[in-house]
């Protein structure tokens, strides 16, 4: 057969097969092999190219199969009618599209940073090689919708015993981080539910909301945490507010306003708090204060939290703690849903948790970053007459008010191109206007203890910020 007499490539990277099939189907869809026309048997036309008669029936079975083509018993293949098939795959050139990469620093004070160095591996490694055994093979089995019991029971027992929350298991939604549990909170409101956000916040969380066409009020946070009173002349329902340690500034929400916070849902049926305990593990000043949730009394509080800096970021394992009335509404909207967080790594959380390794894990790190906070805030000392920093309490990162000429972008770009990255207060921003001073969020968590006094330095001298004159004192 003529049409047949295409070239195969045999030092092609592409098979043999594959090659064969592309240039039969190309020939029957340009109709250079007429409807009906036989096609050569698999031994002649393995024969005639020089190759096994494997390669033809692969190639042939792959037409047969996508309809090129029909099969006769013991007559043959013969060509089909292309023009009666539904559809017909035209080869087209996808155009590459090269993403931006992630920008990589020699030093990176990144606040979503932890201390990857002291994770527990060896009893991690531990729990996960017990459960993958066949007498765990249940797991392999979708499990229950809100999350597995035991996790459960473990979270709610924590929660209790660490941040004063009281509640069952049966209140407790387990998901896959604060981007897929706080979408399923908003479908619990009504579409004209109002939103009040703490500005500056969560980027990911004003996204999210916007995603979701949600009206949204920014409320502005100085040294005591959101303004209740500017949050009190909104229209807003719902309050998304970080009270232990808000982020990005770092403030703690001052107990005036937590009762003027509790007092204003307490108003209104409609009104509720979601309350994200964002760093609450990490304090260093002062008692632990309490959650917001252990004061709430008329259960107008949801809680959220997350293993992300307790264990690490890519568990991916959150939750939410919903009061009664909203139970029953998430059980009547999400009665299709299923937990999407894998039954074997809430398992090996829950174990880890129920033989006391997560409390460990805690006062170790307590201890680690309570270290580097220390080194941190010392060493900044020495620049003091250049540079402030507020939200040293708690958590993984402090806010730095930098005195300068220059802009919060330029001293970014400086620092960026000093293989420094640093992150201006303008990206937590819900407003884009240009602030009045230079303010950045310095992450102390993913650096080394030892490496925090040169990373500091390497920045200031970057910003030609010189140390103090020795005259001046603390």
């Amino acid at each position: 057969m003529d049409m047949l007499l295409f070239q195969l490539e045999k030092d092609n990277e592409k098979p043999l097969y594959d090659q064969l099939y592309n240039g039969i189907k190309e020939a029957i869809i340009s109709k250079k092999i007429a409807v009906g026309e036989k096609l050569p048997s698999k031994r002649k036309l393995a024969d005639f190219l020089n190759i096994s008669q494997t390669t033809i029936e692969i190639a042939y079975a792959q037409l047969l199969a996508e309809g090129y083509i029909m099969s006769k018993t013991r007559v043959g293949y013969f060509v089909e009618a292309i023009d009666e098939l539904p559809y017909i795959q035209q080869d087209t050139i996808t155009p590459f599209i090269e993403y931006p990469k992630k920008k990589t620093y020699k030093i990176d004070f990144n606040p979503s940073s932890i201390d990857i160095d002291a994770f527990p591996f060896q009893t991690w490694r531990k729990y996960a090689k017990d459960l993958f055994d066949n007498a765990s093979k249940e797991l392999l089995l979708t499990g229950e919708p809100q999350g597995e019991l035991s996790l459960r029971t473990e979270i709610a027992n924590y929660l209790y015993q660490s941040r004063g929350v009281v509640c069952s298991p049966e209140q407790i939604v387990i998901g896959s981080g604060t981007e897929q549990l706080l979408p399923m909170i908003l479908r619990l409101f009504s579409e004209d539910t109002c939103f009040a956000l703490e500005n500056p916040g969560y980027p990911a969380v004003h996204r999210i909301f916007a995603q979701h066409k949600r009206k949204v009020y920014p409320i502005a946070v100085d040294e005591e945490g959101i303004m209740i009173q500017t949050l009190e002349k909104t229209h807003a329902h719902v309050a998304y507010i970080t009270p232990s340690h808000q982020f990005p500034t770092g403030a703690v929400l001052s107990a005036t306003r937590r009762a003027q916070a509790l007092n204003w849902a307490a108003q209104s049926s409609t009104h509720y708090i979601i309350e994200d305990d964002y760093d609450s593990e990490f304090r260093y000043t002062g008692k632990p204060i309490p959650a917001l949730h252990a004061l709430d009394r008329n259960d107008k509080v949801i809680y959220m939290s997350t293993f992300t800096k307790s264990l690490m970021p890519s568990l991916r394992v959150a939750y939410f703690v919903l009061p009664p009335k909203l139970l029953a509404t998430y059980n009547d909207v999400f009665n299709y849903y299923s937990s999407t967080v894998p039954r074997f790594d809430q398992h090996i959380v829950a174990n880890f948790m129920r033989d006391g390794h997560f409390a460990k894990h805690l006062n170790r790190m307590r201890k680690i970053y309570r270290k580097k906070h220390d080194k941190l805030t010392t060493i900044l000392e020495k620049y003091s007459a250049s540079v402030k920093i507020t939200g040293e309490q708690a958590g993984m990162h402090i806010l730095l008010d930098v005195q300068h000429t220059l802009t919060e972008k330029q001293l970014q770009q400086l620092a960026s191109q000093a293989g420094i990255g640093i992150y201006p207060l303008l990206d937590y921003r819900l407003d884009p206007s240009e602030p009045s001073k230079a303010q950045f969020l310095l992450g102390f968590g993913g650096i080394p203890v030892q490496a925090i006094e040169p990373s500091i330095e390497h920045l200031m001298d970057c910003w030609s910020i010189q140390k103090n004159h020795p005259s001046i004192t603390k």
